[in-house]
């Protein structure tokens, strides 16, 4: 999804699956086909630092698009057979404020209580499938106690300075690789791809696991 296109697409529905295998259909035999910079990836002009011993890899998303819930199955189902050399993590674009920055604080929120594996992608579909802004403290209080989660305590470690932190840093981070749209994948702090680069969101994370492969040899 294109950073000029979040405007319009606040509500918008998701795209299914079986939609992007559909728009990948012809890619089975991209998958093996070579790498090529400016093509299938982006370098950073001005690496970034990372992890010592890791190859960290970054899930640039944002909650409301329809993109990056279609793509959270696979790209999960990929970050969960991760060799243990490589360091995935998730971070929430802030293109604008609003509602980019109350989404981000939201997974920064449930990123610090530990809820990871229990709301985000319930989050994800109360966006996709209920229609749910999650827009509001009172709304996403309530979504969560819904969950079985504190909605308070949910509502207050999204101000709490440890999400700020976060959030400034990941500010820092989106803005260093220059991102036009999620979702969006980032190799080692010095490479960019996505199913816009590459042509679909399988071949992308075909091109990351090649990028991985380059970036230990580095």
């Amino acid at each position: 999804m294109k950073r000029r296109d979040f405007s319009s697409q606040l509500l918008v529905s998701s795209l299914t699956t079986a939609a992007w295998a559909c728009a990948g259909s012809g890619a089975a035999h991209a998958q093996g086909s070579a790498v090529v910079e400016g093509k299938d990836y982006l370098r950073l002009g001005t690496p970034l630092a990372v992890p010592p011993g890791k190859v960290e890899v970054i899930d640039f998303f944002w909650y409301g698009c329809p993109h990056c819930y279609s793509f959270e199955p696979a790209l999960e189902a990929w970050a969960k057979k991760l060799a243990t050399d490589v360091a995935f993590r998730r971070l929430p674009v802030m293109f604008r404020e609003e509602p980019f920055g109350t989404h981000a604080r939201l997974y920064y929120a449930i990123e610090t209580l530990g809820l990871i594996d229990s709301v985000h992608r319930k989050v994800f579909a109360a966006i996709h499938n209920e229609k749910a802004t999650l827009s509001k403290p009172a709304d996403i209080s309530a979504f969560m106690t819904k969950n079985g989660v504190d909605g308070a305590k949910v509502v207050d470690t999204m101000g709490s300075f440890a999400v700020q932190t976060k959030l400034l840093k990941s500010k820092q981070i989106a803005e260093a690789f220059k991102l036009d749209g999620v979702p969006a994948l980032g190799i080692q702090g010095r490479f960019l791809t996505s199913g816009s680069i590459a042509g679909t969101p399988e071949r992308a994370l075909a091109v990351a696991d090649e990028l991985i492969q380059r970036s230990r040899k580095a």
